[in-house]
């Protein structure tokens, strides 16, 4: 069953309302009944409908006024481009097709987009109607401003909306917890149920699903991307703190070798938290950055020491380090988000590509890298598209009254999958039935008297709009079917029989709108996010055996394999970011689709979290290990290092095909004894590795619990 919308929900939908209601009575009237102009009077009807109930704009008052006044020369542009289409029924079938595909596809650059997109639409299907009259041009720019201005107004000063707490302000405090957590590991505590909860918590809470679309970090350009990679390195992070805080040390086996740079992660974190709030200039990644030089070379000398450390010390001391570079990464693309910096040095190029292209590059790699039949934005643009496309034709085709309604159907009743749509369409069906039979009692019982229409439409405007968003799509359809009615009635003569061909044209564009959910992708996105997930994890697993090679490489042998050139893992960790981008898209449409989730579905974030450390790893392994070479590494070494990429690797390509029960991955822990030496002997050579071979068993254990965890969920 669907979720009863909670009381701020319908205490939001009732304010929305009243905004809403009033913006359109404030055009409508004046222009009816004091200005007699009756295409002013449409087009100041229909704008603030379409853009405030049509369009669910995000934001507070203040954000969406500011959207609203942002697309209105597009509407006004659509406006003109319908009107002119309108000559023949080819040119708009046209039209209907490019404009439904660019302004659906355009979902893919971010909420406000996205938001706005099916209102816009409105726009050019309501001027593509016969008769072609590009003389009521100016009326109708005229109508559309009007209710533009009146609903931005409204917005702004009539019970406007709340502003939501900010990105910038959530991720400051989700950094608060990371200091306080990094501080307290310092003093090496037990472990505390509690901090580890809390960790948790603030990881999930900066989780994109889990924000209002009005403060995603999701647009293309460079202060999102950086934004958004801000978040996701302080959610690893919080997780990394949260496993540390689990297994805390007691205070007796304090790690003084790990203790400075935990209290620089400490310091960090908080200057972070300070910079997103405005209260301290931006600095860059160079102060921590020495602060893990320094360790790593601590570390290198305690390896070194008669009494090494213990494996356990060892993989806490891998552990902070991993935290580290979690830090480090936040603190480079906040320096980017909110620094403006262009060039940070000590990070491979393709860590933080966004920071130099020009923003315009970056909103057409956003663009293009979409336009492909594996983003889930190309398929709703092609639906829509096509729907649109269709019904344009048949509504000139058969001159259908009042055809907008059809098209308006398609638009707002089309749905991902078909079953989903087919749902939509019966209650739709429903809904405009009761609509209709009521629109047309009264306009029996009223006849001509426009002074009971002009009484009755503020009160059923205001019932259409509290009660249709909340009460689900057969009241919002029969409601709205009422208010067109009574609108109508006012604008020109009507009869009963309006009802029924709102009847008509709603059955029309629901069977339009089926038949295209059935052609195109009926199945939704289940079936592309299975696909995306398995090439993310097919595109990931060259990166770690080539990580590792360059790590820890082979003793020269001439039949030992050539690691993967740099250039080449450049480029393949740049195709896996690109396949995390879509598979992040997918997963995220997956969420709405109903009846999409079920408990023997693999567990996708752990795939997304998979390739999100394969890709950190791929980053910062060589460059940790490249500390500690010194020579050639010892063949022991390098074919434990090697025989435990390749199988995690195979591993992941294993599990790509998601069978049942997932694929079992037995663990890789370092053999330690290797680095013991027999007694009255010197130190083995790999005795200064072994630090690195830690950071590689923990980077490998990493991967290994998310390959676990994708095939937790599946029954064997």
């Amino acid at each position: 069953m669907p979720e009863r919308p909670s009381s701020p929900d319908r205490v939001q939908a009732a304010r929305r309302a009243a905004r809403i209601t009033l913006a359109a009575a404030a055009g409508f009237y004046p222009a009816v009944y004091a200005l007699d102009e009756p295409v002013v009077a449409l087009y100041a009807f229909f704008t603030p409908i379409s853009l405030g109930i049509l369009s669910p704009l995000p934001g507070s008052g203040r954000d969406r006024a500011r959207v609203v006044l942002r697309v209105l020369p597009v509407a006004m542009a659509l406006t003109a481009l319908g009107t002119a289409l309108a000559v023949a029924t080819a040119p708009a079938v046209a039209g209907m097709v490019l404009v439904g595909f660019v302004m659906s596809f355009g979902a893919a650059c971010g909420p406000a987009p996205a938001g706005v997109a099916p209102g816009l639409q409105l726009f050019c299907i309501l001027a593509c109607f016969p008769p072609y009259v590009p003389d009521t041009l100016p009326e109708r720019l005229a109508g559309l401003l009007l209710g533009g201005v009146l609903m931005v107004l409204c917005e702004l000063l009539v019970l406007p909306a709340p502003a939501e707490v900010p990105y910038r302000e959530r991720l400051a405090s989700a950094l608060d917890v990371a200091a306080r957590a990094a501080r307290a590991a310092v003093g090496g505590r037990a472990p505390d149920p509690d901090r580890v909860r809390e960790l948790r918590a603030a990881g999930q809470a900066l989780r994109l699903s889990r924000l209002p679309p009005a403060v995603r970090p999701t647009g293309a350009g460079r202060t999102d991307r950086a934004l958004a990679h801000t978040g996701g390195a302080t959610r690893r992070l919080l997780d990394q703190l949260a496993r540390a805080a689990e297994h805390a040390l007691p205070s007796p086996a304090r790690d003084h070798v790990s203790a400075p740079l935990q209290a620089a992660i400490a310091a960090e974190c908080a200057a972070m938290a300070e910079n997103l709030r405005g209260r301290r200039p931006i600095a860059g990644p160079e102060a921590l950055q020495e602060k893990v030089e320094r360790f790593l070379i601590a570390r290198t000398r305690a390896a070194q020491a008669p009494e090494p450390p213990s494996p356990h010390l060892l993989r806490r001391q891998s552990a902070v380090l991993a935290e580290a570079a979690s830090a480090v990464t936040a603190r480079a693309a906040l320096s980017i988000a909110l620094g403006g910096r262009r060039v940070i040095r000590g990070f491979p190029s393709d860590q933080l590509w966004y920071a130099e292209p020009a923003a315009i590059h970056l909103w057409g790699r956003r663009l293009t890298g979409n336009l492909t039949l594996r983003s889930v934005a190309f398929h709703n643009a092609v639906r829509t598209a096509l729907g649109l496309g269709v019904a344009r034709l048949v509504v000139g085709s058969l001159d259908l009254a009042h055809g907008f309604w059809v098209l308006l159907a398609v638009l707002t009743l089309g749905r991902t999958t078909a079953g989903a749509t087919w749902s939509a369409v019966r209650l739709a069906v429903v809904g405009t039935f009761a609509g209709a039979l009521s629109a047309g009692a009264l306009i029996l019982w009223a006849g001509e008297t426009t002074d009971v229409y002009a009484a009755l439409l503020v009160p059923v405007m205001l019932l259409a709009f509290t009660v249709g968003p909340v009460a689900g799509i057969a009241w919002a359809q029969g409601l709205f079917t009422l208010v067109v009615s009574t609108a109508f009635a006012q604008l020109a003569p009507v009869t009963w029989r309006i009802g029924e061909v709102r009847v008509v044209d709603v059955l029309t564009g629901s069977c339009i709108g089926l038949l295209c959910g059935v052609l195109a992708w009926p199945a939704g996105v289940a079936t592309e996010v299975r696909r995306s997930m398995a090439g993310l994890l097919q595109e990931a697993a060259p990166l770690i055996p080539a990580a590792v090679a360059a790590a820890l490489p082979a003793p020269t042998a001439p039949a030992a394999p050539l690691p993967e050139p740099p250039e080449d893992s450049e480029r393949t960790r740049g195709r896996t970011r690109h396949r995390l981008r879509l598979a992040e898209a997918a997963y995220a449409q997956y969420r709405s689709e109903p009846g999409t989730h079920h408990e023997a579905a693999p567990d996708w974030p752990a795939a997304l979290n998979f390739a999100v450390h394969t890709l950190v790893g791929a980053n910062w392994l060589p460059r940790i290990a490249a500390r500690h070479l010194d020579g050639e590494v010892p063949a022991a070494a390098a074919t434990w290092a090697r025989e435990a990429a390749e199988s995690t690797a195979t591993a992941a390509v294993d599990t790509a095909d998601f069978a049942p029960g997932g694929v079992r991955v037995p663990p890789v822990p370092v053999p330690y004894a290797i680095a013991s030496p027999p007694t009255g002997q010197a130190l083995p050579a790999v005795l200064p590795l072994l630090p690195v071979l830690t950071d590689v068993e923990n980077w490998l254990v990493t991967l290994r619990a998310d390959l676990r965890a994708i095939g937790d969920g599946m029954p064997p």
